[in-house]
């Protein structure tokens, strides 16, 4: 079969084996080592100075295991090549922090995971000035747009309220501007939608949610696409600028943000990652056909006062999600018409577990305002649309059935 037409599950699970494995091994094995040793010391100078491609020199810039890691997920986001980090924050902050300098102006969605919300505050202290606007309006980041910005910045789907972003006009308008695009993909995941479609120029995964799977991993990862052209960003260091242009942008995030920051992903976590990847795209499909069936369910209810899934016709951007995402992915939450009932619903609820945390293959449930955003604050939630009965549901691998008469029984209260 032509490799550019194989699906993703069947390219996850050969990915090792297509670079070879030491004593035909399926897997990669787990190389723990720290240092790496050579033969000649002109190889050793070689790799510091980038001059030798595939070579290792310390466990802080990546492993043997971890790269062979990078390979899966470069190939899944159909890019040129990408790094690996300790959590998708730290690969968030690699970002932020190596490619922006104080006095330069970042255009996000204001409609972002909580964490991030907070990372912006750090860079705001350290200059760098941060515009949240409204990304389902393509009108709403032009008119943001300043003679310093460098860089937009959206996830595919928000989370908890799952607005999606005007994805092809924002990436249109960071073409015309010569922008850096760059997309959070966690929720979606590479078996749902794939930014560099839309001309995101770095896209960034969580890897502990979608993509390893079973909440049993923390990883993140940068990757690049190939659709941005590194010779007219200003911010590249002069030493990175001596080698292939198509890799500045990836090797500054990997010196300055890995080497630099230290917030290397161990071998193990990266081979947990790599093997619970492999069931990515089934995973993906079962978890989305339940939320849609849950979301259905929950519309139709007389106790819940409105539903957030992409894949509802009654959603907002329910013509922008059919057209980019195969599926709505796993995240849905909701509201109650009556909000004091919230916390009394959530305890009768017994198959999801009361946890943060998403992309699991067991369902989550949580209270969305007095937990992951009580720090952000009422300003912040009211602006991001989260009211102080907002309930998320993160939806796993449990049978339909079983999970929509759990949220019936709980819902029987409420009404």
């Amino acid at each position: 079969m032509n490799e550019e037409i194989r699906s993703i599950t069947t390219d996850n699970v050969h990915s090792d084996r297509r670079f070879g494995v030491e004593h035909g091994g399926i897997h990669k094995p787990i190389h723990t080592s720290v240092q790496y040793g050579f033969d000649r010391v002109e190889d050793l100078i070689g790799v510091f100075q980038g001059t030798v491609k595939g070579g290792f020199n310390y466990a802080r810039q990546g492993t043997p295991t971890t790269a062979a890691l990078e390979s899966k997920i470069t190939q899944m986001e159909q890019g040129r090549g990408t790094v690996c980090f300790a959590s998708g924050m730290a690969a968030l902050s690699a970002v932020f922090l190596t490619l922006l300098r104080a006095g330069d102006h970042l255009v996000s969605s204001r409609f972002v995971f909580g964490n991030t919300n907070s990372l912006f505050g750090t860079l705001s202290d350290l200059g760098i000035a941060v515009s949240k606007v409204d990304t389902c309006s393509v009108a709403a980041v032009e008119a943001a747009l300043q003679p310093n910005t460098r860089m937009v910045f959206v996830e595919t789907i928000a989370n908890p309220r799952t607005q999606v972003p005007d994805l092809d006009g924002i990436g249109a308008l960071c073409r015309e501007r010569g922008l850096l695009f760059v997309v959070d993909n966690t929720i979606t995941s590479p078996a749902l939608f794939r930014p560099r479609s839309v001309g995101a120029g770095l896209v960034v995964n969580s890897l502990s949610k979608t993509i390893a799977g079973h909440g049993a991993a923390l990883g993140g990862a940068v990757t690049d696409t190939g659709e941005f052209d590194w010779t007219t960003f200003p911010n590249i260091f002069p030493n990175y600028r001596s080698a292939d242009p198509a890799q500045w942008g990836l090797m500054q995030i990997r010196k300055k943000g890995l080497r630099d920051m230290g917030a290397a992903l161990s071998s193990e976590q990266a081979h947990q990652i790599s093997v619970g990847s492999e069931t990515l795209a089934l995973r993906v499909k079962q978890a989305s056909a339940t939320a849609l069936s849950m979301a259905r369910f929950l519309e139709s209810h007389p106790a819940v006062a409105a539903v957030y899934y992409p894949m509802l016709e009654s959603h907002p951007q329910f013509e922008i999600a059919k057209r980019h995402f195969s599926a709505g992915s796993w995240l849905l939450s909701f509201e109650l018409k009556d909000p004091t009932a919230m916390i009394a619903t959530i305890n009768r609820l017994t198959i999801p577990i009361k946890a943060t945390g998403l992309g699991d293959t067991r369902s989550l449930v949580i209270p969305v305002a007095p937990t992951i955003y009580w720090e952000a604050g009422a300003q912040v939630r009211a602006e991001m649309g989260i009211a102080d009965g907002l309930i998320r549901v993160s939806v796993g691998l449990e049978d339909e059935h079983d999970l929509i008469a759990d949220f019936e029984h709980a819902l029987a209260a409420a009404g």
